[in-house]
């Protein structure tokens, strides 16, 4: 990716599983003008599926311009970039096969133009896990396929009003959980984190918090060995260099008591002890952004939510944060290298 960003980056925005609430909240967020001013976005796509949504969502009037490819672009306009040229029928609700192949060629195209320089933030609507599975995509989620694109070792982090949290593991069983945390990769998700708050937020000296694995952080061992064994040792490795790294803190009270405000960042140990959390206390400022890749990628903290998907219902939000925090983080990184 150029590091050469322009005054209104060009946003690659994939569609995720078109017979969810994806289009609508591309409709909803691009239909405010003023966003015109600070990016210039590209859905990849398919003008005919919007046709249809803007005939379900009322009052979400956008004028799309329609490329063939990402030269085509027109700054001042909506793009949407032609990924397919089939005319599939929606189905709002109800994940298909047809919805699951766009998904991932929408993705596959957007981020191959981000990764090649031609656009500048990848913005990724919700997609279905199973559903977009296939012999290109055997993956968890869009983390863990950015980072093989991308070639590097990822970190999803929540960023929110409130706070900051990232997972040492994400995507997978909670049985596998334990014996996944090796010191190797705790330690390299906090390094990971550390250097997102410098270079993606601008923090200096970040003061980190870790969170233990067990009920109580293990409770000297005595509901768990891992804290001692290495979560603690890891942690005064961190402090012996110099590094502002806290705990580990049993997860229930440190949300519980507003112990977060303190973090300029969070290490939680799994998903849903980071996400709980989380999504509790910053749901609508909550963004999804992969870190540790040498692209920009953020996406809402939710799913499809097929049960609102055509009836208007969806709430634009987090998505439209999305788009803001990665501008924001595109500016800090322009800013530290220059």
């Amino acid at each position: 990716m150029s590091a050469l960003i322009p005054e209104k980056p060009i946003v690659a925005v994939s569609i995720g599983d078109f017979n969810g609430i994806g289009p609508e909240l591309i409709l909803k967020t691009f239909s405010d003008p003023r966003i015109l001013k600070i990016c210039t976005p590209v859905i990849y796509g398919n003008f005919k599926i919007f046709a249809r949504y803007k005939k379900l969502i009322t009052h979400e009037e956008v004028s799309f311009h329609s490329i063939k490819s990402i030269e085509e672009v027109h700054a001042k306009k909506v793009n949407i970039r032609t990924c397919w040229d089939n005319d599939y029928e929606i189905n709002p609700g109800t994940p298909t096969a047809d919805s699951g192949k766009c998904a991932f060629i929408s993705l596959e195209q957007a981020t191959k133009d981000t990764i090649a320089g031609k656009t500048h933030l990848l913005l990724t609507a919700p997609l279905d896990k199973k559903n977009i599975q296939n012999d290109s995509f055997r993956f968890p989620g869009h983390t863990e396929y950015l980072a093989a694109q991308c070639g590097k070792e990822p970190l999803m982090l929540m960023t929110g009003n409130s706070m900051r949290i990232c997972m040492v593991t994400a995507h997978v069983p909670l049985r596998k959980v334990a014996e996944m945390l090796t010191p190797e990769l705790i330690k390299t998700k906090i390094k990971l984190l550390q250097q997102s708050l410098q270079s993606d937020f601008g923090i200096k000296k970040p003061k980190i918090a870790v969170l233990g694995l067990n009920p109580h952080a293990g409770e000297k061992g005595l509901l768990g060995e891992e804290e001692e064994k290495i979560i603690v040792p890891l942690i005064a490795e961190f402090k012996e260099k110099g590094s502002l790294v806290q705990g580990p803190f049993a997860a229930d009270g440190f949300f519980a008591a507003g112990t977060y405000r303190n973090f300029d960042g969070v290490v939680a140990m799994y998903h849903d002890q980071g996400l709980i959390g989380f999504k509790t206390i910053d749901f609508q400022s909550g963004v999804n952004y992969t870190a540790g890749l040498p692209i920009v990628r953020t996406s809402p903290d939710h799913g499809t939510a097929y049960d609102l998907a055509g009836k208007s219902l969806a709430d634009e939000s987090s998505f439209r944060e999305a788009l803001y925090r990665g501008l924001d983080i595109l500016k800090n990184r322009q800013e530290i290298k220059a």
